[in-house]
């Protein structure tokens, strides 16, 4: 799925990225709003990943859905 789509799926697509990050809260899913550098964003803070490695993570996780 392409990050066009999982933007407009959002709704959708929050409850498949809480399984996958449950560290994120609803405020934060919300604020999300399915754009990917926003995720980035977001793993690197909460997990403190590097910018590569949290653009990784969200891309495989997009490809999986």
């Amino acid at each position: 799925m392409n990050w066009d789509q999982i933007e407009g799926r959002w709704i959708e697509m929050k409850g498949k990225a809480r399984a996958s990050w449950g560290e994120l809260t609803d405020d934060e899913l919300d604020q999300i709003g399915g754009k990917r550098e926003q995720l980035v964003g977001k793993l690197q803070h909460k997990y403190g990943l590097a910018k590569d490695e949290a653009e990784r993570k969200a891309d495989e996780w997009a490809s999986s859905l």
